[in-house]
């Protein structure tokens, strides 16, 4: 019999192990997010006052205190997690996967719908439903959200290099005096650099230290689809979000697709 072999990883690792992103396996993941789905997701948790923890592991503070499974996370608080530390939660449509060793805050004027993310350090995976206003603020750049899925991650090791990729949806990213617009149908990833490479703060990136099927579950939490389910087709996982604009669209606020992985 030919022994089998593991599909290839379709994207790098940076700074994380494989452990890290194979979460969504784990069977302690899949039956709490069945029950999660089948007691009605987030709308009954609110209803019904119940935890919006899908799964909590290792240490995580919520607020400086201590979260347990039984705990309620509001649109306002803040989180950090511990070496070998995840947390996944849902607040109102959106969804939230927090790595280990991050850092960030909630803001919102109402509990129940995140209006701002502040990823201080470490990496946090999120699909977030349509809606105004809302943005995730890393330190060297921001990130307007228009109902997406986005993976972030802050380098605190690179003198807090941002990394941000809009894996399907639109975002407007802003850093400095540079603003662009991402249309992506299937990861379009970019750093944002604490100081101009090249003349800029914002320039491309490859897919990094996430996966499909990571932003399948949470657009699953939160009965959403990911792009490339609901078009039943993949790209290219190199960074260029699908098919590439013109490069001469950078950095002048027209859409971008950066034509391919580069770091």
């Amino acid at each position: 019999m030919t022994p089998s072999h593991p599909a290839p990883l379709t994207h790098h690792l940076q700074g994380r192990s494989d452990d890290e992103l194979v979460w969504f396996q784990r069977r302690s993941v899949v039956q709490a997010a069945a029950l999660w789905v089948a007691g009605g997701g987030w709308a009954a948790a609110h209803a019904q006052a119940r935890s919006n923890i899908v799964e909590v592991r290792g240490d995580v503070l919520r607020n400086g205190e201590p979260l347990t499974a039984q705990h309620t996370i509001t649109a306002n608080d803040r989180i950090e997690t511990g070496p070998g530390a995840s947390l996944v939660f849902s607040v109102g449509d959106s969804a939230f996967m927090v790595r280990q060793n991050s850092r960030m805050s909630m803001e919102s004027d109402t509990p129940t719908a995140v209006k701002l993310l502040r990823l201080l350090s470490g990496a946090v995976a999120t699909v977030w439903g349509r809606g105004p206003d809302r943005q995730i603020a890393l330190p060297t750049a921001t990130a307007g959200i228009r109902g997406t899925g986005v993976y972030a991650e802050v380098f605190t090791d690179q003198d807090q290099r941002g990394y941000l990729c809009n894996c399907y949806g639109t975002v407007e990213l802003t850093a400095g005096g540079e603003r662009l617009v991402s249309q992506s149908s299937y990861h379009q990833s970019f750093w944002a650099e604490p100081a101009p490479r090249n003349g800029r703060l914002l320039t491309p990136a490859g897919a990094i230290n996430h996966t499909d099927e990571e932003m399948e579950f949470l657009a699953g939490l939160v009965n959403q689809r990911t792009a490339w389910q609901v078009s039943g087709r993949k790209g290219i996982k190199d960074g260029s979000g699908g098919a590439a604009a013109p490069a001469n669209n950078y950095g002048t606020g027209n859409s971008y697709g950066p034509p391919g992985s580069r770091d």
